[in-house]
């Protein structure tokens, strides 16, 4: 089945669905010597497991990942790194309602169409579940990523009609693990946790936005046609589970300047020092390419489809029936989601990182 590759030279493919006996990934492309952080990997994992706190799903996943190869003494060898998560937890009889139902805004009908067979339980390799994959090579993504000076940093921004400030620099971003919800400001981080056990409470789902900032990228990375860096960007964040929107820099609200306003005039801090610019509306990017400013981004996130409520569908045969949601579900993803827009940003990054260095001599 193709669509399960995801980079070039740092190239990561991942395996297994919600209710097999694992999920994984290999990575392809890691240059060898890379200084190995088991603790590290394991740390974003934790992050995104299910289980972690009240206003997540309650499925008991330690997620514990298993490195099966392309480490030798502590540092990567340069050839695939094999990485295992078992599940542990499935409840694959949660899911027998919906052996010939179609959940609304789900991927079983579309699936059933293409396929013309699915595994029902839990969504089989459509499963946000998948992600953890994702988080393990994002997370070597990211050791690659420190030892050029590039950091990310992603958190939960709005919940619902619940916004922080839309200036990241006005927020502290070290607060952003101090709570459940993922959000840098401890009074609206108590207000989108409320919300979000009130609508749970209900049996309903609510959405929200994850921004993220990317510090310390070098000018340069990026393609100036069909690969650029906010272009492969915009696909990561879309390839995630439930993502509906994504924006970078002044995104949607720069149809309100005028260009004059707009434009991001550069400036040397110094004779002979790299450019900066006096403003950064392109969101660290331009032409496609990288300009050494910060990256930053917005990615809106719909309500989880699984309600606890009965909802009108048809099952395979076309007849009407009615379903109501079963089992353990998050009530709003982008507390999760949060490593995962950080895992997918890296892998991007690390791509183009590894791409850049043969562009020239």
């Amino acid at each position: 089945m193709p669509g399960n590759t995801f980079g070039t030279l740092f190239r990561v493919t991942t395996f297994g669905e919600s209710h097999g006996a694992a999920i994984g990934c290999i990575v392809d492309g890691c240059p060898a010597g890379l200084p190995f952080n088991p603790e590290f990997i394991q740390r974003d994992l934790d992050r995104r497991r299910p289980g972690q706190s009240a206003i997540v799903t309650q499925r008991k996943e330690s997620d514990t990942v298993q490195v099966l190869s392309g480490i030798f003494e502590g540092k990567t060898t340069g050839t695939p790194i094999h990485f295992l998560i078992p599940n542990e937890d499935q409840r694959s009889r949660d899911y027998e309602h919906l052996a010939e139902a179609f959940r609304p805004s789900h991927a079983d009908y579309t699936w059933q169409a293409k396929y013309g067979h699915r595994d029902h339980r839990g969504g089989g390799r459509s499963s946000a579940r998948e992600t953890a994959a994702r988080v393990a090579a994002g997370a070597l993504a990211k050791l690659l990523l420190k030892t050029y000076g590039v950091d990310i940093q992603a958190y939960v921004s709005q919940v619902g009609h619940l916004a922080t400030n839309p200036d990241y620099s006005q927020l502290d971003l070290s607060r952003t693990e101090t709570n459940d919800v993922r959000c840098p400001d401890p009074l609206m981080a108590d207000k989108m946790i409320r919300l979000i056990k009130k609508v749970r409470k209900a049996g309903d789902t609510i959405g929200g936005v994850v921004t993220a900032v990317v510090r310390g990228c070098p000018p340069g990375l990026g393609e100036p046609v069909f690969d650029k860096l906010h272009a492969d960007l915009g696909k990561a964040m879309l390839g995630i589970n439930a993502a509906k929107g994504f924006e970078y820099g002044s995104g949607f609200e720069g149809i309100k300047m005028l260009g004059s306003q707009h434009n991001d005039l550069f400036i040397a801090p110094a004779p002979g020092a790299t450019p900066k610019t006096s403003t950064n509306f392109s969101g660290g990017i331009q032409g496609g390419i990288s300009n050494g400013m910060d990256i930053y981004f917005r990615v809106a996130f719909k309500p989880v489809a699984t309600i606890m409520r009965d909802q009108d569908t048809v099952d395979e045969a076309g007849n009407p029936v009615v379903i109501k949601g079963k089992g353990r579900h998050d009530p709003c993803v982008v507390p999760r989601a949060v490593p995962i827009v950080e895992a997918m940003a890296a892998l991007v990054l690390a791509d183009h990182l590894l791409r850049a260095r043969i562009d020239r001599l």
